[in-house]
């Protein structure tokens, strides 16, 4: 059903993407050192409903296109090798951020951080762009059960981001005067994914396609 070179690179790919400094990881942090564990950890499920939508739609639209044409399937592919190249440059590139915009938040009833964590994902179409370049390259088109594989993998994917967004809310909570001193642990973080990442991005665009 699935290849093992294709599940082997997205695997490393995903957790890569995953552990990326983003939007989503940014607003948990931010969430978790000004309110506490428990809010981050709100916002991290939030923000899993939220990704959830992104990958029905991608399950959806994707599998009419990759009905219709196999050409579209590979520059749906080539696509989304220069995404994860696009990313790993942005990750070299990225200048240290002012860890006083983690903190500028207000206090909000764990209700309320559950939509917002939703409404943050769901209505970022960076998001939706980034389902529907990234997935295809991980699935076989000619598979009866390509559908399933889509949602396979947008599961697994949206379950390891939330995962790591659950990680970040216990740590930032426990240790934010650690990494309050430390601001540049983030910095190298980044620069180390964004070689991955490109990396990643070259060897899928080679890949020749079975």
């Amino acid at each position: 059903m699935f290849n093992f070179q294709n599940i082997y690179l997205f695997f490393i790919a995903s957790l890569l993407l995953n552990l990326t400094p983003g939007n989503d990881m940014l607003y948990v942090a931010s969430r978790s050192i000004s309110q506490g564990i428990k809010a981050g950890i709100v916002s991290a499920l939030g923000i899993f409903l939220g990704c959830f939508v992104h990958i029905i739609a991608a399950v959806l639209g994707l599998s009419i296109i990759i009905a219709r044409s196999a050409n579209l399937f590979n520059i749906i592919k080539f696509a989304g090798a220069a995404y994860l190249i696009y990313l790993g440059i942005r990750a070299l590139s990225t200048k240290q951020k002012n860890s006083q915009d983690r903190e500028n938040t207000v206090k909000v009833d764990q209700w309320k951080l559950f939509k917002q964590g939703i409404v943050t994902n769901a209505l970022n179409p960076k998001v939706a762009v980034f389902f529907l370049s990234f997935l295809p390259q991980f699935i076989d088109p000619s598979s009866p059960f390509f559908k399933v594989q889509l949602f396979t993998l947008g599961i697994w994917f949206d379950l390891q981001g939330t995962l790591v967004l659950v990680i970040v809310a216990i740590v930032l909570g426990k240790a934010k005067g650690f990494f309050k001193q430390n601001p540049r642990i983030w910095l190298i973080q980044e620069k180390v994914t964004g070689i991955i990442l490109i990396g990643l991005g070259i060897k899928v665009a080679l890949a020749a396609k079975k």
